[in-house]
């Protein structure tokens, strides 16, 4: 089974852009949606967090408005998290993948907005950065319920910038220039890394196939 990362910043399209790896096959595995399991009730992770964080557990679950509160009065706070959210993570995106692998899966797509940031291209066969210009993303994320511009931008300098996932990345697609051009660009891709013989490429791509197609 081939495993494409795909990561993006804010903004840009990843979720649209997995539902179209989805309608070709491919199996999605969403790292917030594995996240937002260990915060409910009953998930793995809520009471580990209880005791990091003590106030920010309620009815349960883990309250995400508190959960930000406490991060935003500590600089350690973020790397705290991270190591007991990242290893239940992990243990979970295994074990889906065994049973898609147990069950013929030619192809699964991991939607990791943190890919870079937490190692995880060196764990798949190849990786798809999902990127659009600066002011189209500017203009999707302030469009967002409750989104500010300070927020937004305290959320950009916890991630690694667009231009350098799209140096290290082996494919990009430009959700900027509309849909259809995106599902040409997917399916192209699943054709790429589908053909017989394909391997992991070396991660040294020409400037041209760093720049959205």
């Amino acid at each position: 089974m081939i495993l494409l990362g795909l990561t993006g910043s804010i903004g840009m399209g990843k979720s649209t852009t997995t539902a179209m790896f989805a309608e070709l096959g491919a199996v999605v595995w969403n790292a917030d949606d594995a996240v937002h399991a260990l915060y409910a009730e009953g998930g793995a992770a809520v009471e580990p967090i209880r005791k990091a964080f003590p106030g920010v557990v309620v009815d349960g679950a883990v309250d995400r408005t508190r959960l930000a509160e406490a991060l935003g009065r500590d600089d350690t706070a973020f790397k705290q998290l991270e190591a007991i959210v990242h290893p239940l993570v992990a243990s979970g995106r295994a074990a889906d993948l065994d049973v898609a692998r147990t069950n013929g899966a030619k192809l699964a797509v991991l939607d990791i907005p943190l890919l870079f940031e937490t190692g995880g291209d060196k764990a798949v066969d190849a990786v798809v950065v999902v990127s659009a210009d600066h002011e189209t993303q500017r203009s999707r994320v302030l469009a967002r319920p409750g989104m500010t511009v300070e927020r937004f931008e305290a959320i950009l300098a916890r991630q690694t910038p667009d231009d350098e996932k799209r140096r290290r990345a082996d494919f990009v697609i430009d959700t900027g220039r509309g849909l259809d051009a995106a599902r040409a660009r997917v399916a192209e891709i699943v054709g790429i890394v589908l053909a017989p013989g394909w391997k992991r490429p070396v991660r040294t791509l020409s400037p041209a196939d760093k720049r959205p197609h």
